[in-house]
């Protein structure tokens, strides 16, 4: 069953263009896996220090793995230090 991700990035203050350029170094790489249907980054367009992640994956299982590759490894471990809050993934799927 498709699998969709949000994750939420806000921002230290004066970290807003490392958490930009984390995120764009992560996107490339995810979206060439098999099991990624889609991914896209965005930037809020009324607070600059705030940043989303949206994919869709094929299943739970291919999110599981992308989840333990060595790009999106180490995007956790840079954007945990860029960011004002613990890390805010939330898995989901479609109502109705």
């Amino acid at each position: 069953m498709e699998l969709f991700i949000f994750g939420r990035f806000h921002a230290h203050p004066g970290d807003e263009t490392a958490v930009e350029e984390a995120l764009r170094n992560v996107v490339g790489p995810s979206r060439e896996e098999a099991g990624c249907l889609s991914i896209h980054a965005f930037r809020s367009a009324r607070d600059p220090r705030l940043f989303y992640i949206h994919s869709r994956w094929v299943d739970e299982a291919a999110f599981d793995h992308h989840a333990g590759l060595p790009h999106t490894v180490r995007f956790i471990e840079r954007v945990q230090a860029l960011i004002d809050h613990p890390l805010d993934v939330t898995r989901a799927r479609l109502v109705g």
